[in-house]
């Protein structure tokens, strides 16, 4: 009878481990498919490599953290770089979509637009835009009323010119540099044209078509102007010392509109911080992650402002002296 007892005690033992196996093993189950549920994919695509678009880059993965979305916990990020290629663009788009990304972020207009191209459903964040409603990604900035909605960086250009005429108070010609095939380089230039011209100065523009004529454009825009006012654009960027190189040969200065190229030779400007526009980008992005918005309801986040700064270094290298009533109020950096 005690053998019967004990074997019974040993199989009631056993029934009771072999259910406690079972439910711990479920519910490790359970916990994976949760883990795997809250996995989300944001898909990145930038247009090319140069520092204020990875600056925006880096900007947009801080502000998905700062809300809740860190890489490998509970989001992937999958990001492709296009290195100014559109084909590559096209083509990128598509694997986003192909990797269902559940929202996608463009950093700079052609990437924004390959996107918007391929799909008219996924949620789509601009990141950084100068003219979404001239490159027809949105029709209205308060209400997109489709899939897209994002940061729109609308240059200070007024600011920027007020700067400049204090900086080069003699200056008679002032001649722009963009590339023919960016929209929002065009668009800028646009707007500065007209308001250097109402402030009584001769507007000389100058396209190019790649970065390969920066060289040749900036030796003849140096020789016919006082100083170069330079836009945001992406060409132009991508070959930012080339211009710089030859410009200092000529002792001219250059006025940019990105805050980080008067760390690369430029000699001030108003500009916005990149890293900054990316950060607001990703907030965004997250919102539409954790279901707070959709971009056919939210306004696009306009951001119209920068802050002074100067390259004090090289206004000295150019015989430029820095008024003390702009001084006082702008950043001063040095060169790299």
């Amino acid at each position: 009878m005690k053998n019967k007892g004990i074997i019974g005690s040993i199989i009631a033992l056993a029934v009771i481990l072999i259910g406690v196996f079972a439910y711990q093993m479920g519910s490790r189950q359970t916990s994976a498919t949760e883990t795997k549920e809250e996995m989300r994919t944001v898909g990145i695509l930038q247009f090319i490599s140069h520092p204020s678009l990875d600056q925006i880059k880096n900007g947009v993965i801080e502000g998905l953290k700062e809300e809740g979305y860190e890489d490998g916990k509970n989001i992937k990020i999958e990001f492709l770089n296009g290195q100014g290629d559109q084909s590559k663009l096209n083509s990128m788009s598509q694997q986003l979509l192909d990797k269902n990304s559940d929202v996608l972020v463009g950093i700079a207009t052609p990437a924004a637009k390959a996107l918007a191209n391929a799909t008219s459903d996924k949620p789509i964040i601009m990141s950084a835009i100068s003219d979404p409603i001239g490159a027809g990604l949105v029709k209205d900035l308060k209400h997109p009323g489709a899939n897209i909605t994002g940061v729109n960086n609308l240059t200070p250009v007024d600011q920027q010119l007020d700067m400049a005429k204090k900086l080069f108070p003699e200056a008679k010609t002032v001649g722009m540099i963009y590339s023919s095939s960016e929209e929002n380089s065009k668009s800028q230039i646009d707007r500065a044209e007209k308001r250097a011209k109402n402030d009584g100065l001769t507007v000389k523009k100058y396209a190019i078509s790649s970065s390969n004529d920066i060289a040749q454009i900036t030796q003849q825009a140096c020789q016919e102007t006082d100083y170069l006012y330079i836009p945001q654009d992406n060409t132009i960027a991508s070959a930012f010392q080339t211009m710089i190189n030859e410009s200092d040969k000529a002792k001219k200065p250059v006025f940019v509109s990105v805050d980080n190229m008067v760390k690369e030779g430029g000699i001030a400007t108003v500009g916005q911080n990149q890293f900054k526009l990316g950060v607001e980008s990703g907030k965004m992005a997250a919102d539409v992650l954790n279901g707070k918005s959709k971009p056919a309801t939210t306004p696009v986040n306009v951001i119209d402002y920068g802050d002074m700064i100067i390259n004090e270094e090289k206004a000295k290298e150019l015989g430029i002296t820095i008024p003390a009533s702009v001084k006082e109020k702008a950043e001063v950096v040095k060169g790299e």
